[in-house]
């Protein structure tokens, strides 16, 4: 359970001299942190303990009485409010609120969030204030005080305050055990303190606030959600962060993966630093995009801390881990870049339709429950890391593989490598290739060369895909497909239409056809003999239902260039990775002789030599995938 003391400040005068902040008893474990508000310290005091709460029914007071304004950011403020603000388009509200316009005014800001509120779509029965007045008084009596522990799905989740009273801090206690007591379905929902505290700020009452939080829980929009309500859905929602800061942020990436050992670990901290972390000021206008757009917003803020972070780190990271020291940076928000400039670098990052951001999501929570998650358990841990003591290969150190496995999506590199095909153990046979791998996908290829290059590629298909395209050779993969460099340098070349969304255009797919060599001489005995075929490629064709379909497969069927589509490909010459101007990685059928060079499908450089000799070549799996 959690607990959250405070009590009311003394000083001279009646004043308030700091934020209430209750006495802890002897032997509790009580654990601080500081929020700025402009030069006044605000101290959010977390207590983690099985305990119960006492509740004083008589809390509900009028509008404003939850706050103490005395230790908020700004004073109110009394701007004008236009009559027609609320009737205006959703595109311009959505332009108002990314450009500050609520913080105007603290009754505007009220206003229009109990309006928008009002206009979510919801459950048909989702309780309303009428409801939280009925229990609420079954629950706490009139005026008599009774303890009540908070729900169970709150259980190990931080609590902040973001400067509510005493008052503010007791209707927060009685809104949450309400809602545990309203919708039995929730079992974990860390944010749920966070935006009901948020809320009361602006609320005139419990009731409203109870009724509003209500309809963020309820909503059942298509393709999108207000709040997790489950450890799987919380952890799908941090897979999928760790998918797009993957593909967003990939110098903080890497950072993060050399410098911890479950990156994992330190993605699932991302919505607390939006809704625990930030500073009021700033938690307050991401409430007020969040509203009006949804949980994607969440992600674009989160990713553009994370990309603000990198720029911030200038020297090795010392004593404290790296999970620690991204924690204190947005604390410290401040002093780093100004509200109004993150939220501008976040709604400058191109993020992926709503719809592809829930369909990743799906496939996540598809591939939790395939290990073992389910919706109604509390709270789990796993680790997610390479296993540095077992992992053993012959082309990479664990380490290297760690940083690789680190750019594989979130919902595979969530089961450990399976070694399905290695040269110095299974020959040096394309057909012994097949063999070991068909059947399983995603794959991840590896290869050391004669002058100890190491390079390979992610392939997100199963190499028996080939034969679908009987006699003529063709592509197939998604866009999830990588190459990559191991060494002399670490890198990873992804699509190229991740890195230049405007470049796909919807055309007609009957423009997508074209002729594309497939270098079969090249894929002879010797790199020195090229010649060129007239063997035409396919389009690849749709993933078939029921799989875990990749989210960016839904749109690289709409392409103006099938050359920018060419994923990988397999026939008994030879097996080639990325196409058109060139092949990414190339093999022969003795799997002796490879080629690399620029394609356009990766727009990568040449992985290592441009024409080399294989030393070792490994094919990866995934236990379990």
């Amino acid at each position: 359970m959690l607990r959250v003391g405070l009590s009311l400040p003394h000083s001279t005068g009646g004043a308030a001299g700091s934020f209430p902040v209750a006495e802890p008893a002897k032997g509790d474990n009580t654990g601080t942190g500081q929020e700025m508000f402009g030069s006044s310290p605000v101290t959010v005091v977390i207590t983690s303990e099985a305990d119960t709460w006492d509740i004083d029914a008589s809390s509900c007071l009028g509008c404003g009485q939850f706050v103490d304004w005395d230790r908020m950011p700004d004073p109110e403020q009394q701007a004008h409010i236009p009559q027609d603000i609320l009737s205006k388009p959703p595109k311009e509200l959505k332009k108002l609120a990314r450009e500050g316009y609520w913080a105007a005014s603290r009754a505007l800001r009220a206003q229009v969030y109990h309006q928008l509120i009002q206009q979510v779509a919801c459950r048909l029965v989702t309780p309303d204030a009428l409801v939280y007045r009925d229990v609420a008084g079954r629950l706490f009596g009139k005026l008599s005080v009774s303890s009540h522990p908070l729900p169970e799905f709150l259980e190990g989740c931080a609590m902040p305050t973001y400067c509510l009273n005493l008052e503010g801090v007791t209707a927060l206690k009685k809104i949450l055990i309400c809602v545990g007591n309203l919708f039995p379905d929730i079992t974990y929902s860390p944010i749920l303190p966070s935006l009901v505290a948020l809320l009361l700020h602006y609320s005139e009452d419990e009731a409203q606030c109870f009724e509003n939080i209500s309809r963020l829980i309820a909503s059942n929009a298509p393709h999108t959600s207000y709040i997790d309500q489950s450890f799987l859905a919380h952890q799908a929602s941090c897979m999928t962060f760790g998918d797009l800061a993957n593909k967003h942020c990939p110098a903080a990436h890497k950072l993060i993966a050399s410098t911890s050992e479950n990156v994992f670990e330190v993605y699932s901290e991302w919505l607390s630093w939006l809704f625990h972390d930030l500073p009021f000021n700033y938690a307050i206008r991401v409430f007020d995009v969040y509203l009006l757009e949804g949980q994607k917003v969440l992600y674009r803020i989160a990713l553009a801390l994370l990309k603000q972070y990198r720029l911030s780190v200038t020297s090795e990271l010392e004593g404290t881990g790296i999970k620690a020291d991204l924690q204190a940076f947005v604390q410290n928000i401040a002093e780093h870049v100004t509200v109004d400039k993150l939220l501008e670098r976040a709604f400058g990052i191109r993020l992926f339709s709503r719809k592809e951001i829930w369909l990743l999501q799906m496939a996540n929570r598809k591939a939790l429950m395939e290990r073992g998650i389910t919706m109604v358990q509390s709270r789990q841990s796993f680790h997610l890391a390479v296993d540095m003591q077992n992992f053993s290969s012959s082309t990479v150190t664990a380490q290297e593989m760690r940083i690789v496995w680190s750019w594989i999506p979130e919902r595979f590199s969530l089961f450990p490598p399976l070694l399905l095909f290695s040269t110095s153990e299974d020959g040096c046979s394309l057909q012994r290739f097949y063999a070991c791998c068909e059947g399983y996908e995603p794959t991840v290829l590896l290869v050391k060369t004669t002058e100890g290059e190491v390079c390979g590629a992610f392939l997100s298909s199963d190499w028996s895909e080939r034969k679908k395209n009987g006699a003529t050779s063709g592509f197939f993969g998604t866009g999830e497909c990588f190459v990559f460099t191991v060494r002399p340098e670490t890198e990873r070349y992804e699509w190229v239409f991740i890195k230049k969304p405007e470049l796909a255009k919807a055309v007609p797919r009957s423009r997508q056809r074209s002729p594309s060599p497939f270098p079969a001489s090249l894929l002879g005995s010797s790199p020195d003999s090229r010649s060129t075929s007239s063997n035409r490629l396919t389009v690849p064709m749709p993933q078939r239902k029921g799989r875990l379909s990749p989210f960016l497969a839904i749109r690289h069927f709409l392409l103006p260039s099938k050359t920018a589509s060419m994923f990988m490909s397999g026939s008994r010459e030879g097996i080639i990775i990325g196409g058109g101007g060139g092949q990414a990685l190339s093999l022969d059928a003795n799997l002796l002789w490879g080629r690399t060079e620029h394609c356009e499908t990766f727009d990568n450089p040449p992985l290592c030599q441009e024409n080399f000799k294989v030393q070792l070549l490994e094919v990866w799996g995934f236990q379990n995938a």
